[in-house]
Parts: C-alpha cells; structure tokens; sequence
C-alpha cells in the first residue's frame, strides 16, 4: 500500500498517462482506476494501475451513447468528464456528461456496474438514464457531474462550466437521480463576466476534511494545448452548499479562491494548464489530486497527473505538484 513517504509525483507516472482529459480516479481493491473523457472515438476513457504510476489503458465503459442521450442533445458524438464513486449497495456509480462545445444543450447521465475490474464475475455497464439537462433556456450547463455525500449522508451532485457557474442538486441516494427535480440548485461557485463575455469557470469537486467541505474549481481556458491557460482554485465552507471562502476571505461565488493549482513561467514549465481535479481519500489516510495538463514537449498533448494533497498547519491544502 502506497503512503505519503512513497507517494507518486507527477513526473513518474509512466505507460498509457496521454492522451488523458478530464481525469477521475477510484481505487477498488489492490486496482486504481481513472475514467476520463472519450479521447480518439471512444465514448470514455480507462486506465489501470497497481501502483499510481504505471498505468495501462483499459476497455472503455461504454461502447456507444444510448438512445435518450442522443434524443437529448442532437449532434452530440461522445461522451465527456466522468465522475466515478460507489454506492451504499455495492455498485459503482458512473457519471458522464454529454454535450456539443459551446452549448448549454447539455445533459448528466449514470451507468452503474457490480465492479470495475473488466475480468471480473459481475462487470459490465448498465444505462441508468438522464440525471439532469440543461438548455438554452438554463443559466447553467449540465456537465462536469461530481458525486458527494456530505456528513449527514445526503447525497448531492455538483456540476457546472461557465454561464452562471457551478451548481449543486440534491440526489435520492438509492437511485443516484435527482431527489426533486422541480427543486431549483443551489449556486456555489461563478466569475462575473462583463457583459456579453464569457465566464470561464467548470470541474467542480467537494471533499470534506477537518470539519469543513472543500470546492476546488478549474477558472480560464482548456483545451487549448500549451496555450491552456486553466489553473485550478480552492475555497471552504461550513456547509456543503456554501458560502466558499479562499484563504484571504474572497467568495468563490464572486471568482475569488485560493490557488491550488497553476503552471507559471510559461517558458520554462513543461506542462501547461493544470485543471479539471479529481480527489482520491486512499484507503492509509492520504489524498490524491488527479487532474489533466498539456505537454509541451509533446505537441500539447493533455496528460495524466497525479500529485499527494498535504494538509498545511493552517488546515488548508498543498498539491505537491510541481509542472
């Protein structure tokens, strides 16, 4: 079992790390996985490893996009930025968004499967249906789902990617859908645009820890190859639905945070963009920030990172991260 003193750094990860967008990780068994976005004509991506640092592509989820989906959002061809957690009965629970780029006709879908290990008795992926859409009628996008239960055990799903930013829905956790679908989100996190600009903030992710929950966020743009300029922030709040505060007070909900992840000195870093988290509590107590960043010294390339979270003496996180 890896710990701190042994943890991986992004610079040792080896084998099947690229290209990699939009990255989530669990671990079941001896076995981590990352799910991430259909890169290459797959709908998602998979890759395993024993170790957080050679990794092997796997057999994708999902073969194909199911028939509501494209009912839902004509012209979408794929299938984008999972969220992969496990349920009170056992299965695991897999989000995925799909979409067009630029719009808001978007929806949140759930597979569910017994395990995650394709050469296991029991695998194999099973269409759970629409979770949430959004239309151009919305002021919010129904992608980049994140799956959390709070300390109560309520079960909600953060999601979200410019407009008016990020959102948080309450779930029925014996189904994984929406608990009222009449019931209006809750607003945790946006950047105030000027008029008619764009409002470049997605990928939330909640985690609890010392008493407080925790919403990292990717601001500005992906996508772009080595002239991404994502960075990823951090606030904290008492309540899982906000208000989330930065370390120096200024509210997430107004484009404030406390930067958690950034590659400065452009010309000198090799990986540019860092963005899109994913969390990971492993089973000996440490936590691992996943994420995706564009490799300049291969063609921009977007890339699997995975750095150990430290926890400071002021109670607030450290990615041991350097690009």
């Amino acid at each position: 079992m890896l710990g701190a003193a042994n943890a991986p750094s992004p610079a040792s990860l080896t084998g099947d790390i690229a290209p990699v967008h939009d990255p989530v990780m669990i671990r079941e068994g001896d076995t981590y996985y990352v799910y991430g976005t259909g890169l290459g004509g797959q709908m998602l991506s998979m890759r395993m490893s024993r170790d957080l640092i050679h990794w092997t592509a796997g057999t994708p989820p999902l073969a194909g996009l199911p028939d509501w989906a494209l009912s839902a959002v004509p012209g979408t061809k794929g299938m984008w930025a999972p969220d992969i957690s496990r349920a009170a009965d056992g299965r695991y629970r897999l989000y995925y968004s799909v979409s067009t780029f630029g719009s808001n006709r978007s929806a949140i879908g759930l597979a569910t499967s017994a395990t995650l290990d394709p050469a296991a008795p029991g695998y194999g992926w099973r269409d759970e249906g629409l979770v949430v859409a959004s239309s151009p009628r919305d002021d919010f996008n129904a992608i980049d789902p994140n799956h959390v239960v709070d300390a109560d055990g309520r079960h909600w799903l953060a999601l979200g990617s410019f407009w008016t930013g990020l959102k948080l829905f309450a779930l029925n956790p014996k189904t994984g859908k929406l608990l009222d679908p009449a019931e209006k989100p809750y607003a945790i996190a946006r950047r105030p645009a000027p008029v008619g600009g764009p409002a470049p903030i997605e990928s939330p992710f909640i985690i609890g820890h010392g008493g407080y929950y925790w919403l990292l966020a990717s601001y500005d743009y992906c996508c772009k190859g080595t002239n991404s300029t994502y960075y990823t922030v951090v606030g904290r709040s008492k309540a899982i639905t906000g208000p989330y505060r930065g370390k120096d007070g200024s509210a997430m909900m107004q484009g404030g945070g406390t930067i958690f992840l950034r590659a400065d000195l452009q010309e000198k870093q090799r990986f540019r963009g860092p963005g899109h988290p994913g969390v990971l509590h492993d089973a000996d107590g440490t936590d691992y920030v996943v994420f995706h960043a564009y490799d300049s010294s291969n063609k921009g390339t977007p890339t699997l990172r995975i750095a150990p979270i430290v926890w400071g003496a002021d109670g607030w996180p450290i990615a041991e991260y350097r690009p």
